[in-house]
């Protein structure tokens, strides 16, 4: 199950490196208690013109070309602000091209000129942080972020920037940390994303914080009802919780909204019911999963579905069902369970058909095969049938836990014989 969760983690990655802060969230900074308050510089006509052509090579992906005519330009700046600029400008050529490195390296001389416009500023100081992010130097990138975060007044951060947080920290395996970051994250938004929840999920998983875990499926239960995996997911700590009704509950009703579409599911389902000692139902949707090509129609799953039947004192349709059985049986179990059912039901003929196809595919144990030929006997006596009862019994003798029964059988049936005799 975790394994599934941490899969996240690459989609979240590259959700949080493309994702945008806005501006405005970067505005009217501190740094925690050193002001800072830059509106950058003022640029001349040809340098403006230079970088306009610039951004336009930019915009047509010309990204070498931009960034030969960024290094001739940033050897010739002389101001702070020029070369801020520059080296943003530097970063983000190379940033688009993937060279990640470089644009660390070029934000970062960006940062430390300190001389570009707050909001700017900050926004570099973020895009740090999702670099070493990036760049798997996880401790480097909670730094930068925990810098940024200090700088930024709180009521500008936005919940992008606690997921990101919290996703650090999920790289470094500190589930305790990911936890309240995320939990601010989701507190802070109006709408929080699926992939949050699936964060926070995953930390209660591995932390072993099961209630907390079932308590968040609920939550995303709510927000997205129609997402299978979280019913079953619910369903499942609860059991494991020991909360056997609870468990059953949740995953009988995605069974009622038609949400259990794979094998696992519904033969989770049944046995819930089998284990709250509900056969009827624990049968009927077994028996349905087959019917629908959900569940495999195996000897095994035949099987479960005719003993649920039986249980559930539905002798006919356990019938069937282990008739379903013995066809993809080739042993004798099957047929000899079927058998017991048509003696109790007094159906001789048919009782004597499935002794027959058992002892017939054989595979029977010592003590099944005594059984068969002493119920053989049985059926053959009940139908009239006296030379083949005697041949049946005589054959479950020489089985040591049958024989006393089968001697005994012989004799009730010769002294009926006499008896009728003696009345003829």
């Amino acid at each position: 199950m975790l394994t599934t969760y941490k899969n996240i983690f690459l989609a979240l990655l590259l959700a949080i490196a493309t994702a945008s802060v806005p501006l405005q969230a970067m505005a009217q900074a501190s740094e925690c208690g050193k002001e800072r308050n830059k509106t950058g510089g003022a640029l001349d006509e040809p340098t403006y013109k230079k970088l306009n052509d610039i951004y336009e090579d930019v915009g047509n992906e010309l990204y070498d070309i931009a960034y030969d005519k960024l290094k001739v330009m940033i050897n010739r700046a002389k101001g702070k602000y020029l070369k801020a600029t520059l080296y943003q400008m530097m970063a983000q050529v190379e940033w688009a091209r993937s060279n990640y490195e470089s644009a660390l390296y070029n934000f970062e001389q960006a940062v430390e000129i300190d001389a570009l416009p707050d909001n700017i500023h900050f926004a570099l100081m973020y895009q740090i942080s999702q670099l070493y992010y990036m760049q798997e130097r996880y401790d480097e990138a909670l730094d930068k972020l925990a810098l940024w975060m200090c700088k930024v007044p709180p009521e500008k951060i936005k919940p992008a920037a606690y997921v990101l947080k919290a996703s650090i920290y999920a790289q470094k395996e500190d589930w305790k940390n990911v936890i309240p970051a995320i939990e601010t994250a989701i507190s802070m938004a109006e709408e929080p994303k699926e992939s949050w929840y699936l964060l926070k999920l995953a930390s209660h998983f591995e932390l072993e914080q099961f209630p907390t875990a079932a308590q968040t499926l609920e939550i995303m239960i709510q927000n997205w009802p129609d997402k299978k995996d979280y019913w079953v997911q619910l369903s499942q700590i609860h059991y494991k919780l020991k909360k056997d009704d609870e468990a059953l509950s949740v995953i009988a009703l995605a069974y009622r909204r038609n949400m259990l579409d794979k094998q696992t599911d519904i033969m989770y389902l049944s046995n819930l019911y089998s284990n709250q000692d509900v056969p009827f139902k624990a049968a009927a949707a077994l028996q349905k999963g087959i019917e629908d090509g959900i569940v495999e129609g195996s000897e095994k799953h035949w099987t479960m579905v005719a003993d649920a039947w039986y249980a559930a004192d539905a002798a006919e349709n356990a019938l069937a069902a282990y008739e379903h059985a013995g066809k993809a049986s080739t042993k004798g179990d099957i047929d000899l369970r079927r058998a017991y059912i048509l003696v109790d039901m007094e159906r001789w003929d048919e009782a004597v058909e499935a002794l027959e196809a058992a002892i017939e595919k054989g595979g029977l144990k010592e003590r099944k095969f005594g059984e068969a030929y002493l119920l053989l006997g049985m059926s053959e006596f009940s139908l009239g049938n006296f030379s083949e009862a005697s041949t049946a019994w005589g054959r479950a003798s020489k089985y040591p836990k049958q024989k006393k029964a089968a001697q005994q059988w012989m004799n009730h049936m010769r002294e009926e014989r006499a008896r009728k005799l003696a009345q003829n």
